[in-house]
């Protein structure tokens, strides 16, 4: 079994032998919206800014906390991280697109672009928001679409990639030589050079690294390296900074046997680096930006799915759900482990090690191996845990599967559908049948 005061830091509990999420029932929220479910837990998404604002505001006065928008792009969790005041981070013309509905304006926008198309920077230059580019060439272009449109020219950061990353898995590893984004040190004054002669005269400075990172370690050697670069072209160009953007990459634990990161002794040292750089570069006060998306989303997420197969086919056990990786891919994707839980906690002595799988024609469309369950029957229900981040933004409804539900849930508030599930009728959205290929009686067009 999970240990019961892990399961409170996500702010889980069984009472009465049933898991609860705050103070909802979660088989209750099974039963009323079905499942597939995706459940998101309001107060912990507050909580979780709140901490690491108040943690990073209490050490430095100009703190950013820019939301890594493509975690979770939900509407609701964008306004609740509006009302709080967090800006956002945005990675496509699409994500700037909610974010503006959702409340944020554009001073709290920034958007970091990787090959850039110039459709999606003239959408960038229209909602007059914070640009981050990572290629050279990119800046002409963008200067050219200024003069085009008679725009006035955005703060503008590149992001620099300091030839080491980390991550949880090799395609969340964002910086080294072998990865597609951003501009080493040789190329980075360069960039800046060109940006001025261009008329640019805001700047900023990004780096990310990587996703999911427990080990403090690699952000201090990652660290290292920035400010070097950034000494670089203060003492070359002469340039202030708006802001310097450390990038996200805060990792959660997603097993009983992790520990969380510490948020304060990340704070210090980014903090403390960043003060004596100032301090030596009379960089001033610029902005500290940070992006955390996971550790504000993770766990404030949890995907309910029911048990519609008990199988053991001699060789393994197998337990079948009405999720997938077409609901959640991240086990598929990034061989990821989720805590997976009975939202019924029962004492038996009799138990099965199996394979959670789903219900997609793939063989490889399972979400955990090798799990203990004690008494568990079909049509039980499960909890996935930790699903809020990366789990219904890169959901599909391949096998013309429709998309999930998400209910919102909040203390001392009634729960509310924030996206109702897919129909039959949503799958044929958007597809157009030619007339020579329609039949009597069969579908219309749809769009």
């Amino acid at each position: 079994m999970v240990n019961d005061n892990w399961l409170k830091l996500k702010d889980l509990e069984y009472r009465n032998q049933q898991l609860y999420c705050g103070d909802q029932s979660l088989t209750e929220l099974a039963q009323t919206y079905g499942t597939p479910l995706y459940v998101v837990n309001e107060d912990l998404i507050r909580k979780r800014y709140r901490t690491i604002h108040n943690i990073f505001s209490n050490r430095y006065s100009k703190v950013r906390i820019h939301y890594a928008v493509k975690s979770n792009s939900n509407l609701s969790v964008l306004r609740i991280l509006e009302e709080e005041g967090a800006y956002v981070d945005a990675v496509s013309s699409g994500e700037v697109f909610l974010t503006k509905k959702s409340g944020f304006t554009s001073d709290r926008i920034m958007q970091t672009g990787n090959n850039w198309t110039d459709e999606e920077m003239q959408y960038a230059l229209d909602n007059n928001i914070m640009i981050n580019l990572d290629a050279i060439s990119h800046i002409h272009r963008l200067k050219k679409l200024c003069g085009n449109s008679n725009q006035q020219l955005p703060i503008l950061s590149f992001r620099i990639n300091p030839e080491f990353g980390d991550g949880h898995h090799d395609h969340c590893i964002t910086a080294g030589k072998t990865i597609k984004f951003g501009i080493f040190e040789p190329q980075v004054i360069e960039a800046f050079k060109i940006a001025k002669e261009c008329g640019f005269t805001q700047f900023g400075a990004h780096m990310h690294i990587g996703s999911g990172i427990l080990n403090i370690t690699s952000f201090k050697k990652a660290l290292d390296k920035y400010f070097q670069i950034i000494r670089s072209v203060v003492e070359e160009l002469d340039i202030t900074f708006e802001f310097l953007d450390f990038g996200g990459g805060i990792g959660i634990p997603y097993r009983d046997s992790e520990n969380p990161l510490s948020i304060e002794k990340y704070a210090d040292l980014l903090i403390s680096k960043l003060q004596y750089e100032c301090e030596t570069m009379n960089l001033g006060t610029p902005y500290l930006a940070i992006e955390p998306g996971r550790y504000i989303s993770s766990e404030a997420s949890i995907l309910l799915s029911q048990v519609n197969t008990i199988k053991n086919n001699g060789f393994r056990h197998f337990i079948g759900i009405d999720a997938g990786f077409n609901t959640l891919i991240r086990p598929v994707l990034y061989g990821s482990y989720h805590e997976i839980v009975s939202l019924l906690k029962t004492e038996s002595d009799e138990s099965i090690i199996a394979d959670v799988v789903g219900q997609l024609c793939e063989s490889g469309d399972v979400l955990g191996k090798d799990r203990k369950f004690s008494h568990l029957e079909e049509r039980d229900y499960l909890a996935i845990l930790d699903a809020g981040a990366y789990g219904f933004s890169m959901s599909s409804t391949y096998n013309s599967r429709p998309r999930s539900a998400e209910v919102l849930i909040s203390r001392g508030h009634a729960n509310i559908l924030i996206r109702e599930r897919e129909s039959f009728d949503d799958l044929l959205l958007h597809q157009i049948i030619p007339d020579r290929l329609k039949i009597a009686g069969g579908v219309e067009n749809h769009d």
